[in-house]
């Protein structure tokens, strides 16, 4: 039978999907990419915010239409299943098998059970997954959940407390990427500065990133969702001293003002914040920091507003993403006093994103005439430019490269570039 896929949500449930890809793929089942060949269609769903709730909603009713073709089975799996099912069960009947993610070791049996073969063990794991992340990058997840339990977040919940991954298993993995040509590593989890703390009592971010460096093959190994408060010293100079080390750091913060972010029970303040990203861009210079933030959190006052305003204008994060809050069933936050008026919460993000443009208008106009090494990962339709991206850029979430073809096959390659102009929050580039 032909299968088809269609991954919802964040990089930590795309690796989920390609798990779920290899388990078909070691069935023989053949694996397609347009969902009108698809006899099994399999839909990973997100359910982290009110959004990505309605997306994945609208995507399983889309998905569901093509049962009137060749399509006859329709599975729902992730995030919005582990917290939905039975509702979702009741509301769309045109979906056969709902798996949730604690669902996993059973996901073979469940779906043999559906097509009415016998069952056999088989289960999703790591070393197995079919990448799709292009040749050359492949995500590397070294955790599973979180014990952060932020009170805007339903992550815990969904997931589960945080499980670490052994060293010596991600390693494996990392060594077995290396050897099948990917050369840049992703290291991922919900919070990757915790990673190891359950299991050796102490975080081994710092020696897991020195370890991959050692891994002959990979070129970039690139980290995301470091928290603030367990950046250390140890960190910072593991990535200072590096050279395979992308000098980038993805520090999601979500606010600057002490009280919100005690609301929003997080370990940090806005001044460790401050010394946080004076200390990075102290030691490793040509660092690159982005960061996410929350908008009407409930009791967001307008003194909180303005705090959060000066210190994006102050800081000048290369990159920065900016949220409405978004009120999650069963999480604390849902029930505190003083929601903030959708309208406020828009008015406010405008604000942020407006003051971002200038701010990264000066940032991207600052790297014209430097030359970078970029990673070409796409094509343009019309064949004019080559899409890639250098150490600035982490994927899906930054802006491109767009490199200009001269008529050479750079597809996969890495390739020495000059910026020559900004387009937006993208560059443009030619190959030196």
């Amino acid at each position: 039978m032909k299968v088809g896929f269609v991954s919802l949500g964040c990089s930590k449930n795309l690796i989920d999907t390609e798990m779920g890809i290899s388990v078909f793929k070691n069935h023989d089942f053949e694996i397609v990419a347009n969902p009108e060949d698809a006899e099994i269609i399999v839909v990973n769903t997100c359910g982290f915010i009110q959004s990505a709730k309605e997306e994945a909603i609208n995507t399983i009713l889309e998905m569901a239409e093509y049962k009137n073709n060749k399509c006859k089975y329709l599975v729902a799996m992730g995030c919005l299943v582990k917290r939905y099912k039975s509702d979702l069960e009741k509301a769309i009947p045109e979906v056969d098998l709902w798996i949730s993610v604690d669902e996993y070791d059973d996901f073979w049996k469940k779906i043999s059970t559906m097509i009415g073969k016998s069952v056999e063990n088989d289960y999703m794991n790591y070393r197995n997954r079919v990448i799709t992340t292009g040749k050359k990058m492949a995500y590397l997840k070294v955790a599973e959940g979180c014990d952060n339990f932020c009170t805007y977040c339903a992550i815990p919940y969904i997931r589960g407390r945080f499980v670490s991954r052994k060293i010596e298993d991600v390693l494996e993995e990392a060594e077995a990427l290396a050897k099948d040509g990917y050369e840049e590593i992703i290291v991922i989890a919900q919070d990757t500065t915790k990673y190891g703390i359950d299991i050796y009592g102490e975080s081994k971010l710092p020696e897991l990133l020195t370890k991959l460096c050692e891994i002959d093959g990979i070129r970039w190994v690139r980290f995301l969702y470091a928290y603030p408060e367990s950046i250390t010293d140890e960190l910072i100079d593991v990535v200072a001293r590096e050279k395979k080390i992308c000098k980038y750091f993805d520090i999601p913060i979500q606010h600057f003002s002490d009280g919100i972010l005690k609301r929003m029970n997080r370990k940090t303040t806005g001044e460790n914040i401050s010394k946080v990203v004076s200390k990075i861009r102290r030691e490793i210079p040509n660092a690159i920091l982005r960061t996410s933030l929350i908008v009407g959190f409930p009791g967001e006052t307008e003194e909180d507003f303005e705090i959060l305003k000066n210190c994006v204008s102050d800081l000048k994060f290369d990159r920065l993403g900016c949220f409405m809050y978004s009120k999650e069933d069963g999480t604390p936050a849902a029930k505190f006093e003083g929601q903030i008026h959708s309208a406020t919460k828009k008015k406010r993000h405008s604000i942020v994103m407006e003051l971002q443009k200038d701010i990264s208008d000066e940032f991207l106009t600052s790297k014209v005439g430097n030359d970078y090494d970029v990673l070409i990962e796409d094509i343009t339709p019309n064949g004019d430019f080559y899409v890639g991206r250098s150490y600035m850029d982490s994927p899906d979430t930054d802006g491109v490269i767009f490199v200009a073809n001269n008529g050479e096959d750079l597809m996969d390659k890495f390739v020495r570039c000059k910026i020559v102009a900004v387009d937006g929050y993208d560059l443009i580039a030619e190959v030196v």
